[in-house]
């Protein structure tokens, strides 16, 4: 609480804390540079790779020659990790985003909704990533199995840490 003037003027404390926990930020922003490193590296090697099979068949005969190839080669390998770094940050960032939007929506509706907001944010994040690459049945199916997984596995492990919280705490007292 800060205290300042609310609306009447009367002097009273009012409430600054935000409204959406840090949380909701961290893990958006941590995915999207996991993204950034996981799409930087992908992406070089692809560009690398590319370079080698396009210029095989007339390899430098000069040392200067060998210069340039390596000088370009190193270009686009450094232009591709960017393009595909940034590509996979987006990507990834806003799937996260998605989730901890779905898992906060899930938060704010109350009781019944609250005990299941990993399962519902798993499950609701696969649907979403299906639905927008458009995949087929089968694999749309896998990706909800997937979703409802991990929704799980994370729902466990809040509910494991709420457990031994509740053991470990009445100890120490």
């Amino acid at each position: 609480m800060v205290q300042g003037d609310d609306d009447a003027g009367t002097g009273n404390a009012y409430d600054v804390t935000p409204i959406i926990h840090s949380r909701y930020f961290i893990l958006p922003v941590s995915a999207a540079a996991v993204g950034t490193v996981v799409g930087a590296v992908r992406g070089s090697r692809m560009a690398a790779l590319r370079f080698l099979a396009e210029n095989a068949h007339r390899p430098p005969t000069t040392i200067r020659g060998w210069y340039l190839y390596n000088k370009t080669k190193n270009y686009r390998r450094m232009a591709a990790g960017l393009k595909h770094g940034g590509a996979d940050a987006l990507r990834l960032g806003v799937t996260t985003l998605v989730w901890v939007g779905i898992e906060d929506g899930l938060e704010r509706c109350g009781y019944p909704w609250t005990e299941a907001k990993e399962f519902g944010a798993g499950v609701g994040t696969a649907l979403v990533f299906s639905s927008v690459y458009r995949l087929p049945w089968r694999t749309a199916s896998r990706t909800v199995m997937l979703g409802t997984l991990v929704g799980g596995c994370m729902g466990l492990l809040r509910w494991t840490r709420g457990y031994l919280r509740g053991t470990v705490e009445p100890h120490d007292k």
